[in-house]
């Protein structure tokens, strides 16, 4: 058994191939002192020059950088990505997965996106024609980062009250 002392404090991991938030993340997790991964693929060359964020990158294969993330999540880490299937395999994990628009993915939701998705990709290979994403707007920034902030300092407050032994385990 682990101790609730040896538990790292939640991290932000980062799908950062396609992320247009990497910017608030950075600025967001520096406000509060939370770790950031950001996972890309050599295509997607990512460099920081902040000592707080951890940058990873993965060979240009498909899905090297989504097992990448999800190599390194933990329960109550909080994962950014546009990616459904990488959605509900951090919800597996115990992670947060929220879009860069700020959407939360959750138990509730996770299926009927993940169906989405798969009708989708029938209609296209059928010939057929889907919508895409709408173009990221402003007030879809503003959106991820008050849902961010708001799931960092939850993430932190909860980490707290571990360590604090706030919470009994369990068994």
């Amino acid at each position: 058994m682990v101790s609730n002392s040896s538990r790292a404090t939640p991290k932000i991991l980062v799908d950062a191939d396609s992320c247009p938030v990497k910017d608030i993340i950075i600025k967001a997790a520096g406000d509060t002192g939370t770790p950031v991964v950001l996972v890309a693929s050599i295509s997607h060359l990512i460099s920081c020059d902040n000592e707080d964020v951890q940058v990873i990158t993965v060979d240009n294969v498909p899905q090297a950088a989504d097992m990448a993330v999800i190599n390194h999540t933990d329960a109550g880490d909080i994962v950014v990505t546009g990616d459904y299937g990488l959605a509900s395999l951090a919800l597996a994990r115990g992670a947060i997965p929220v879009s860069s628009r700020g959407f939360v993915f959750t138990s509730d939701n996770i299926d009927r996106l993940l169906l989405q998705r798969h009708i989708d990709v029938k209609i296209r290979r059928g010939g057929g024609r889907t919508k895409g994403p709408k173009a990221l707007t402003e007030a879809d920034r503003q959106s991820f980062e008050r849902v961010l902030r708001k799931l960092v300092k939850q993430q932190a407050r909860n980490n707290l009250d571990i360590l604090q032994g706030d919470n009994p385990p369990e068994g």
